[in-house]
């Protein structure tokens, strides 16, 4: 199988959970899984609260927070935007560890045959 490399474009909680669900799936099929947080899509790899936690919780379905720690302790590779965390104004080392910062140039230019999704 082939490895797959997610882009996050906005900063949709919803669709940033689907990422990171797909990223746990395939990553738990052992095979390379990046997820990269294009531009304000980076305000959702900082840890916090949602509004809905309480809802997930009481439906068992783990909160965004608890999906980032899946995806990292799964292997996934977690990637700011740069120009987002700078546009954002979040400051690299606020960032949970194990995030790195990248833009879409590296990125592309170290996709090679994975499949490219965009959520």
């Amino acid at each position: 199988m082939r490895g797959l490399t997610i882009l996050v474009v906005s900063a949709d909680a919803d669709r940033f959970r689907a990422a990171l669900s797909l990223a746990c799936a395939h990553a738990a099929l052992g095979e390379r899984t990046r997820l990269y947080c294009h531009e304000l899509a980076v305000h959702l790899i900082v840890a916090g609260n949602d509004p809905d936690d309480d809802a997930l919780r009481a439906s068992g379905l783990p909160t965004r927070a608890q999906l980032l720690d899946e995806a990292r302790e799964s292997g996934i590779a977690i990637i700011a935007c740069q120009t987002g965390l700078a546009a954002a104004r979040i400051a690299f080392d606020t960032l949970p560890a194990g995030v790195e910062a990248g833009g879409l140039v590296s990125l592309l230019t170290e996709l090679g045959d994975d499949r490219l999704v965009t959520i």
